[in-house]
């Protein structure tokens, strides 16, 4: 069929606006990034839950996978992971065979080798460092909200998610104040779908060029301190001196970096964004709000859950092995679609409702699940818990004014853009 075809036939990769239930089953190709950035997604996943829990796509732009769309079906691969491996990858993107990081992060590993590398860093992001670092948080919190221009429109996206996350990442690396924005350079860089990496006007060597600077930029830091005594706790000394890292190679290092950036800058930023619209389109949840701000703890988990910032996670198959009902053969590659998971109605009441007050309001999977939770959940709480205490105690209302601009991926579940205006009380 040609490029000209009209939108509403139903095709692999032209899925969007288009009903659901008029694609055969065999053909629903629910990485379809398509979906993601016209967020037409939910259907598709509804359909699966209820008719295919566990579905094969043969054909897709990443290549054939089996899809696992329901929350205790996710459960159990998390549960397994001898059996279903987070080697070589953990997205459905394959990487080519020459890229810089290919299984090179922690959350690429499996057994004690991930548990001794986790172990090193986890320090860092512990509640009790948190505790110290929260009054910090909020001081940067209070002078960003207080910079925002009262009356006009800007984008909330730039100006306070990306610049909340991007300066907590850089208190956990101890890396330079002002050249945090390089951070979410380097992020956006080693997340971007090809479609992205055209539109912000890059190249594959692009990228692998960010990325060598990116380790260029951190080598120093380690050299400068590797054998020293931290007066703070951050990552990079952590990786420095602890006798599990201490003498990894630089792509091993790279690929540990590019894992705490992506982790403490795309999910914090988007659930920060996703947050704000969630509130505007259900008024009803921001006027509890309002009335009770003491909500904001529990609001924290529903926003987390309602945007769900890392659609998805991969595995591959060990050894053959059946889920679902379904054979999956070794070397399969399996996608536990968490932003399906989240809203599975068997496993979450009113699932497709956004409600702040929400109970088991923790019962959600956008941390993922058993060895590779989420080492930064915390952190993440802290900041959106910060964040929208000074929130609410300036303004009645950040009211949204325009459309989203969703980004082009469907692991990364984000916003690119957000227009807001802010109304004081």
């Amino acid at each position: 069929m040609s490029e000209a075809a009209p939108l509403d036939l139903p095709r692999p990769g032209r899925q969007a606006g288009v009903d659901p239930h008029s694609i055969p089953l065999d053909e629903i190709d629910v990485s379809d990034v398509e979906l993601f950035t016209t967020d037409t997604l939910w259907g598709y996943f509804e359909r699966l839950r209820k008719e295919d829990p566990v579905h094969y796509c043969a054909e897709s732009a990443f290549g054939p996978y089996w899809s696992v769309t329901k929350f205790d079906d996710i459960v159990h691969v998390e549960k397994n992971p001898e059996i279903f491996s987070s080697d070589p990858n953990v997205s459905i993107v394959d990487p080519p065979p020459d890229a810089l990081t290919k299984g090179a992060g922690f959350i690429s590993m499996d057994g004690p080798r991930h548990d001794a590398h986790r172990k090193v860093v986890q320090p860092v992001a512990s509640p009790r460092n948190l505790r110290h670092l929260e009054p910090l948080v909020r001081e940067r919190v209070a002078r960003i909200l207080d910079g925002l221009p009262i009356g006009e429109t800007f984008n909330w996206v730039d100006r306070v998610s990306i610049e909340l996350t991007t300066g907590m990442l850089a208190t956990m690396f101890d890396f330079p104040w002002e050249d945090r924005r390089k951070l979410t350079f380097w992020s956006d860089m080693m997340t971007a779908s090809a479609a992205q990496l055209a539109a912000m006007g890059k190249t594959q060597a692009d990228r692998r060029a960010a990325l060598l600077e990116c380790l260029d930029v951190f080598q120093k830091l380690w050299d400068e301190r590797k054998g020293k005594q931290a007066d703070k706790l951050d990552f990079v000394s952590a990786l420095a001196n602890a006798e599990a890292t201490r003498d990894i190679d630089p792509i091993t290092y790279l690929g540990t970096l590019i894992l705490l950036i992506v982790g403490g800058n795309d999910t914090t930023r988007n659930s920060i964004s996703g947050g704000v619209l969630a509130l505007n389109q259900y008024p009803d949840e921001y006027e509890k709000l309002r009335n009770d701000p003491g909500l904001i703890p529990n609001m924290v988990n529903e926003i987390i859950r309602w945007q769900t910032p890392l659609a998805h996670m991969r595995r591959t198959a060990t050894r053959d092995t059946e889920l679902g009902g379904k054979r999956i053969k070794k070397g399969d590659k399996v996608v536990m679609w968490y932003v399906s998971a989240n809203r599975d109605e068997t496993a979450i009441e009113r699932a497709n409702e956004f409600l702040i007050d929400r109970k088991n309001s923790k019962q959600h999977l956008s941390f993922g699940w058993g060895v590779h939770f989420c080492m930064g959940s915390r952190m993440a709480e802290m900041q959106l818990r910060v964040l929208w205490e000074e929130c609410i105690a300036r303004f009645r209302e950040v009211e949204v004014v325009g459309e989203p601009v969703r980004v082009a991926s469907c692991f990364v579940k984000g916003i690119q853009s957000l227009p807001v205006r802010v109304h004081p009380w």
